[in-house]
């Protein structure tokens, strides 16, 4: 893979918890180094999990649906990429209480964020691309962009959330686009 389409989904999957940091920075008082910390570390420890997961779950049956598991992943990204892109144009409150950095609170907010990298782990698999890479550069991506994400939410507010979701869907659709492209012109 080449190392600017791994750049580009790494940063396109830290994108909607880096969304979500943005709106857990919003709700604090102010935004230590150490909150920064374990903001990041959630997302970061779950965007780098959850493709090793989908990818073990889908080796398992790689081989049945290898003549069609470029149009698979296309579909994958694809949903994933709009989702987002909906996602961005939906307005939220702002919780006016101060952010809960709590496992009850965090945990939720890291799997459904890494929703998205699970995907994408099924989709390396049907693709027979190595996962190691993806799971590095997405991991360390989501821990800087979501350590960044809370301390940019704490100083300028709720207007980077979605343009944040926006460009990570725009992303995935591109990378889709790109995984079909590929198919066609190694043919």
């Amino acid at each position: 893979m080449n190392i600017l389409i791994l750049l580009a989904l790494a940063v396109g999957l830290s994108l909607d918890a880096f969304a979500v940091s943005v709106c857990t920075g919003l709700s604090m008082k102010k935004a230590t180094l150490r909150k920064m910390v374990i903001v990041g570390l959630y997302f970061g420890i779950f965007q780098a999990g959850m493709p090793l997961i989908g990818y073990a779950v889908a080796s398992q049956f790689a081989d049945l649906i290898n003549a069609f598991s470029h149009w698979v992943a296309f579909a994958l990204l694809c949903f994933l990429g709009v989702k987002m892109i909906i996602s961005s144009f939906k307005k939220e409150e702002i919780s006016e209480s101060e952010a809960s950095l709590g496992l009850r609170h965090m945990l939720p907010l890291a799997i459904a964020t890494s929703i998205d990298a699970l995907a994408v782990g099924v989709s390396f698999a049907l693709l027979h691309e190595n996962i190691v890479p993806i799971v590095i550069a997405t991991g360390i991506a989501t821990f800087v962009l979501s350590a960044a994400g809370v301390k940019i939410g704490s100083l300028f507010g709720a207007r980077f959330k979605s343009k944040a979701e926006l460009a990570g869907g725009i992303i995935l659709i591109l990378i889709g686009i790109n995984v079909v492209i590929e198919h066609f012109t190694a043919v």
